[in-house]
């Protein structure tokens, strides 16, 4: 069997050493046949890399590194094109510093094709001679390949002010190949994120997204048909239906694709189900975010947005849920298009058990004290199987004990129920359970909805003395479920001073 690609972002090392390939070269040949300037959004970790390699070596002519790919006697390879290839890498937490990077950047591509620039202090200018040059050098349009186009400013978002200077730094990069247009044959653009073309691209028209173009919907990751195909040699004995479960589930409008990183870390390590993908970092400034902005937690079980998803964020006005979507940790559930009013809707979801355990864990060592939570997670699915409420007030109380006072200081957050409920959210999904937050009934909205086994707990949290428990009887919230052939437990929780302070149930 062929060797897994693990971390090669070349494809020349994948070709020439024999390592595993899945072809993307059927989407390459369309995209360059059918545009001109292409942008494509994924989270990390996505494949982009090596896409955009391989479309490197396209315009290279390099035609025996496609020997048996869709394009191999498609594309003209007779004929070479020059390539500019800009990545960002390294420490770009400063304006000198992503200037810094880009003169590099375009110093080597300047040795690669071979060409003598003297704009090399100034980026713009610099990346402008360097167009024009190549293309005369080579008697051909140039194509111009930016990967993580939204990296250094992305690394940033910690400290506005300089993301900001940054922002204007990229966008007048980009705004060079806006105006050198007739000397480029092709762009592509890559990032995680999908920054209005008002604040970075300005100008360019003509730049098409296909982040959810449903042509290019597998143009990175591995589907379920790749898995049951070329992957199943390297997965002899494996549950695939729990692989399934675990990695697969990101949608980008065509087949649910795995991420590759996932796939070939759990091969390559035995097939051992840990969060690969989650593991390698989850930006800090989104916990901060989400703290905040009090964001209610349960809404990502039971989460609707609208067009705001495709038409992107801006740093001055981020959006929780967009970069949850952006960064991976959202995928797309459905689609629903009111065709009369011309209003499109987004419905998402956590895409499979590894993003829900994992950001789930992650959320709750931001917010509690430094100790073995499965003291406090177990003996709470024991109380939720065993029907034991006693025993779930004590383990809810135990984590609300657990989280440092300095939480509370300097803010409110105290004060809203939405965080106490954030709270208790977290700890269920990185267990794995079957819940719903802000379920929606006839009568309104239920707080949280536990599915386990033959059980169901409908569950409202409220501040002060209002009364949970007697709202979920008033507004009827268990007939819902009541056709279900399934026990139902109504549960009330109120919240004062840091804790719970009345916690009531009964079975219906």
């Amino acid at each position: 069997m062929k060797r897994l690609p693990v971390g090669i972002q070349t494809f020349s090392k994948i070709v020439d050493g024999d390592y595993l390939y899945i072809d993307k070269t059927k989407e390459a040949y369309k995209l360059i046949t059918e545009y001109e300037a292409v942008f494509l959004s994924r989270p990390r970790r996505f494949g982009k890399s090596l896409f955009l390699d391989t479309l490197h070596e396209i315009f290279n002519g390099n035609k025996e590194l496609f020997k048996g790919l869709y394009i191999y006697d498609k594309w003209d390879f007779s004929v070479s094109y020059p390539v500019i290839k800009i990545s960002f890498a390294g420490d770009l937490r400063s304006c000198d510093s992503v200037k810094k990077r880009v003169i590099n950047t375009l110093k080597s591509n300047s040795e690669d094709l071979e060409l003598n620039c003297l704009n090399v202090d100034n980026p713009f200018d610099y990346f402008e001679e360097l167009i024009k040059k190549a293309y005369k050098k080579h008697n051909q349009k140039v194509v111009i390949l930016v990967d993580e186009y939204d990296k250094a400013i992305l690394d940033n978002l910690d400290q506005i002010g300089v993301a900001q200077e940054i922002r204007e730094i990229i966008k007048s990069l980009y705004s060079v190949i806006k105006d050198n247009d007739r000397y480029i044959k092709f762009a592509f653009l890559t990032g995680v994120s999908k920054f209005s073309k008002a604040s970075i691209f300005s100008g360019l028209n003509n730049l098409e997204d296909i982040s959810l173009n449903k042509k290019f919907g597998n143009v990175c990751g591995y589907t379920q048909k790749d898995i049951e195909t070329t992957f199943l040699p390297y997965l002899d004995g494996v549950d695939l239906e729990k692989v399934k479960v675990w990695y697969n589930g990101y949608n980008f409008l065509k087949d649910p694709v795995y991420n590759p990183f996932d796939i070939l870390l759990f091969i390559k390590n035995d097939f051992i189900y840990r969060d690969y993908w989650f593991e390698t970092g989850t930006p800090t400034f989104l916990i901060k975010l989400i703290k905040e902005n009090n964001y209610f937690l349960p809404k990502l079980s039971n989460l609707v947005v609208d067009e705001k998803l495709v038409t992107s964020f801006d740093i001055e006005n981020l959006d929780v849920e967009v970069i949850l979507y952006q960064a991976g940790y959202l995928t797309i559930d459905k689609i629903d298009i009111d065709e009369d009013l011309d209003i499109v809707e987004y419905k998402l979801k956590i895409p499979n058990k590894e993003v829900k355990i994992s950001l789930n864990n992650y959320v709750i060592s931001s917010l509690v004290q430094n100790q073995n939570q499965n003291n406090i997670k177990l003996p709470m699915v024991k109380a939720l199987k065993s029907k034991n409420l006693e025993n779930l007030k004590n383990s809810l109380m135990a984590i609300f004990s657990s989280i440092p006072t300095d939480n509370f200081r300097k803010n409110n957050i105290k004060e809203y129920e939405g965080f106490y409920a954030s709270v208790i959210y977290v700890y269920l999904q990185s267990l794995g359970l079957d819940i719903i937050g802000e379920d929606v009934t006839n009568q309104g909205y239920i707080d949280l909805t536990i599915k386990i086994e033959n059980i169901i707990y409908i569950i409202e949290f409220k501040m002060g003395t209002a009364n949970a428990l007697q709202q979920i009887k008033d507004k009827k919230y268990y007939e819902k479920y009541q056709n279900q052939g399934k026990e139902i437990y109504l549960v009330g929780i109120n919240f004062k001073d840091k804790n719970i302070s009345l916690f009531e149930w009964e079975k219906l």
